[in-house]
């Protein structure tokens, strides 16, 4: 189709309001509900034109971007209000559009008036897709908005010319993921680094993160666990006219993940507070008074019609709203419902306390005098309070610290058999690999005890490489001897990065003479001189099916794994020796 055909079909689309719009949830995985939907705009199905990609290119080749975008945002927001869809609006805005100096202002919110949305309920969301220059000017553009009620997105972090700094500079109310960073997460610890490194910023600034691109439930898995609650893919579900309500349905059977093999999975019974909570229509004065017959009450859980939660009431946020003037008499015989905070966290009772941990701090409102609301398959059972998390936490810390090797840090005895007795009591397939130094004490001879200690430095850090924190688990038993317990499916070549890591990081710690003849000489435990090949690995491994727990207890496991290890022990060089229990 020649360019000129391309701009005729354009010309007739925006006369003929040929666009229709498809809406993409976006899914809060600590409430277990939709927290909105990004339209996503579409030309007529027999056009040249329906491909979003070319639709918008040949809209701004044509000078008419503006002219589209305020197209595609009016017929999102009048769709939007006849599905009747809960939650927030996403609306797509380029800032080639925002900073149009013709277009005129309040022509959205006079859009959203008409199809009776308030704009508390939509969210601008920016892409970029060519430089910004103007930081000032899209700044003044999208204060306007603000101060309208809007919310602000970034889409795309990562991925645009400039996004880091627009983050900076406009501190948006959310922030995008790129795809790019969320395809194949779960293998990729670079990438869980560069999500960390956001989550850490949106703490700072306020912003709430939304992972895009999900489509495998392993990536799901891994950024629930990283405290990312706010999700949107394939996945979870497809651009469509008619989109689903119901998040439980959207998400994975999968999806409550287990918890990390080095964490104690234990459920929120610990941390229930079984306080009754309030319907939506309840009027304020109501819940003032149980406010006040209860000084240590925080907090107040609100339902709706079908039990389940959908605000939360805070002690001094209401204090506040009526301590304003009139407060008392605007708000007492209203429902709570008009005061009440739809910004909650709600966390399913079978989460891990880190679990738990990751999503308070990963919250960018989150208060320590404020708490959050516990449930089972979505439906209230009572609150549990910051406060206990962090002390719950801190003890787990100080218990690690207890009895965590000196030198290297990792877990020792202790938890290594605790988190042996976790998996076999939860039936969980896993390689269980003892991994041991060969030829550690010669070395140990000729070089002395300081470079030895460097050595089991390296071998903890090559350990702590390989494994997918998610997913497995290193333990340090002692001297030069480590327990590795690895759930991730690709554990022979995660092994196999292992000892060529190893290998390489030792090359360091050799005299040039040792390192060019590839052995070296010294006293054997007989006392006489022998000839020791370089530094390697022996790794003994049982393979644990979902069936060996009944059959196996946890020091039953590590004998196995022992002696695995001394299988191995008898070939030169770095070996493995697999047993299956």
């Amino acid at each position: 189709m020649t360019v000129t055909e391309q701009l005729s079909a354009l010309s007739a689309i925006l006369a003929q309001r040929g666009v229709h719009s498809l809406f993409q949830p976006i899914v809060c995985l600590s409430e277990r509900r939709v927290l909105g939907y990004e339209a996503l705009s579409r030309g007529p199905s027999n056009s040249p034109l329906h491909s979003p990609l070319n639709l918008f290119a040949i809209a701004r080749q044509a000078g008419r971007l503006s002219e589209l975008e305020v197209l595609c945002r009016e017929t999102a927001c009048r769709r939007f209000s006849e599905l009747q869809l809960d939650g927030k609006l996403f609306l797509n805005v380029s800032p080639e559009s925002l900073l149009e100096p013709h277009y005129p202002s309040g022509r959205t919110l006079k859009m959203l008036e008409a199809v009776g949305l308030p704009p508390s309920r939509v969210v601008i969301e920016l892409t970029e897709q060519t430089p910004t220059d103007d930081f000032q000017l899209l700044f003044n553009a999208l204060h306007h908005y603000r101060d309208m009620g809007f919310s602000i997105a970034l889409d795309d972090l990562g991925a645009g010319y400039s996004s880091l700094r627009l983050w900076s500079e406009l501190r948006p109310d959310y922030v995008k993921i790129d795809r790019h960073f969320i395809d194949g997460i779960h293998q990729d610890p670079l990438k869980r680094e560069f999500v960390g490194s956001i989550l850490q910023i949106a703490r700072a600034s306020r912003a709430q993160v939304i992972a895009e691109g999900i489509e495998l439930d392993e990536e799901l898995a891994v950024l629930g666990d990283m405290g990312v609650d706010l999700v949107q893919g394939y996945l979870l579900g497809r651009p469509q006219e008619f989109p689903p309500c119901d998040a439980l349905a959207l998400l994975p059977q999968a999806s409550s993940t287990v918890a990390p093999l080095g964490e104690d999975n234990g459920d929120l019974d610990a941390l229930l507070i079984e306080q009754p909570a309030v319907p939506l229509t309840t009027p304020t004065q109501q819940v003032l008074e149980a406010f006040r017959r209860q000084a240590n009450l925080n907090s107040l859980a609100v339902l709706d019609e079908r039990g389940k939660p959908c605000g939360i009431v805070h002690r001094h946020s209401l204090a506040d709203a009526l301590l304003q003037p009139f407060g008392t008499d605007l708000f007492a015989r209203k429902p709570i419902s008009r005061l009440m905070s739809q910004d909650f966290l709600a966390v399913e009772r079978g989460q891990s306390l880190q679990q738990v941990s990751r999503l308070l701090t990963s919250r960018a409102r989150q208060r320590i005098e404020e708490d959050f609301i516990i449930t089972q398959s979505g439906r209230y059972l009572g609150l549990g309070r910051v406060i206990d998390v962090l002390k719950l936490i801190t003890e787990q810390k100080l218990q690690q610290a207890r009895h965590a090797n000196p030198l290297t840090l990792l877990p020792g005895n202790v938890p290594i058999q605790q988190c042996l007795a976790r998996l076999l009591q939860q039936g969980r397939e896993a390689a269980v690999c003892y991994v041991d130094i060969d030829s550690f004490k010669p070395f140990n001879d000729i070089y002395g005890y300081a470079r030895g200690d460097e050595v089991l430095l390296s071998l903890a850090q090559c350990l702590n490489d390989c494994v997918d924190p998610q997913r497995d688990f290193v333990g340090h038993i002692g001297g030069d001897d480590f327990m590795l317990v690895l759930g991730s499916a690709d554990w022979r070549e995660r092994l196999q990065v292992l000892v060529a890591a190893f290998a390489r990081q030792c090359r360091r710690f050799y005299r040039a003479e040792h390192l060019e003849a590839g052995c070296f000489i010294a006293h054997n435990r007989q006392g006489q001189r022998e000839t020791f090949d370089l530094l390697s690995l022996s790794i003994g491994v049982v393979w644990l099916t979902a069936h060996s727990g009944s059959q196996l207890d946890a020091g039953q496991l590590a004998e196995l794994a022992s002696q695995a290890k001394r299988q191995a022990k008898e070939s030169s060089g770095s070996s493995l020796s697999l047993i299956e229990a």
